[in-house]
């Protein structure tokens, strides 16, 4: 197979084509970020698993186990289970990734099948919707 001579996009680049073609199906968006070769008989093969990771580390996701694996305990795998006590529990090394330190606060809103973190910078505009939200989750 030939290289194409386009170069693929990373990084914020990558991500605000993304947003543009987000009309498109997924190959030809792929495609049009660079993600694609030309073989000898003029046939162009998109690849989707280069995509997909250029999108994840353009978000800062690690993809790299090794760089992420300190020797101690379980690989992060980005997946958690709710616990007998109803609680879920996000590791330390998904905070540590974060920079979070102990007393960082979080707004949680619920959504249909997903519940949304978002990291509280100083004091709150307005208290009373923290209060909110916390109230509507107990």
């Amino acid at each position: 197979m030939n290289e194409n001579t386009i170069t693929p996009l990373t990084g914020k680049a990558l991500l605000q084509k993304v947003k543009e073609l987000s009309h498109l199906p997924r190959r030809e968006t792929a495609k049009r970020c660079g993600y694609y070769t030309t073989t000898k008989s003029n046939q162009t093969r998109v690849n989707l698993t280069d995509f997909y990771d250029a999108v994840l580390a353009a978000k800062g996701v690690p993809l790299n186990p090794e760089g992420t694996k300190d020797g101690r305990g379980r690989e992060p795998t980005y997946k958690v289970s709710v616990h007998q006590n109803g609680q879920i529990v996000i590791g330390s090394t998904y905070t540590k990734v974060m920079n979070l330190k102990p007393g960082d606060e979080f707004e949680i809103k619920l959504g249909y099948k997903h519940i949304h973190l978002k990291q509280i910078d100083g004091e709150s505009e307005n208290p009373l919707e923290e209060e909110e939200v916390m109230a509507s989750v107990i």
